[in-house]
């Protein structure tokens, strides 16, 4: 018999945060802000583990010498977090693969421990990490039978979709097109299995 949707949970490619630090979504605002990214929180990887994936920083927050402000008001740059971020992100994986001329096992290992240990430890009141997890019952509007990386909090060991953050048109359009691409992934699957 298959899981409980409950007991399955996946990296989200912005966990993948060992070798290509400068190319996940914290650092990466981290370094437009001039702080650690220990600094920064709640950003969030949408979707697919793939290029269509969306980083949306719309409901991060960065903490700027002792300061609590949104992402978007500490960067100052819509235009780069619109575009440059978003694309960098996307492509992450296949550029540390050709830079590296080997595949990225190190920060994939590291991701695994991080995700291990935000299940065995939760996260903390207020914040939440990206994790593909099943999308039954999700408040975003994405179709409920697949494996989607959401915004979740973790709390003894189980996984909730962090439900009911407002989304702009903008965020909409990217969310709903790494959708579009895990049906047709999921479509074609089952067409694959059913022959």
């Amino acid at each position: 018999a298959p899981p409980p949707p409950k007991l399955v949970a996946a990296l989200t490619a912005g966990r993948f945060n060992d070798s290509a630090a400068v190319s996940v979504p914290h650092p990466q605002v981290a370094m437009r802000c001039g702080v650690s990214s220990d600094k920064v929180k709640n950003v969030i990887i949408w979707g697919n583990h793939s290029s269509t994936q969306y980083p949306d920083v719309h409901h991060a927050k960065v903490n700027v010498h002792g300061s609590e402000t949104a992402a978007y008001d500490a960067v100052k740059d819509e235009a780069w977090l619109r575009g440059d971020f978003i694309s960098t992100v996307q492509l992450r994986g296949a550029a540390v693969i050709k830079a590296r001329k080997l595949s990225s096992a190190m920060s994939a290992a590291k991701a695994i421990c991080d995700h291990m240990r935000d299940i065995w430890f939760g996260t903390k009141e207020g914040e939440f990490i990206s994790m593909g997890v099943y999308a039954g019952g999700n408040s975003y509007g994405i179709p409920e039978d697949l494996i989607y990386s959401f915004p979740v909090q973790i709390k003894n060991k189980t996984w909730k979709v962090f439900d009911g953050l407002p989304i702009n048109d903008f965020s909409r359009a990217k969310m709903d097109a790494t959708a579009a691409e895990l049906v047709e992934e999921r479509d074609t699957a089952m067409d694959f299995l059913s022959q």
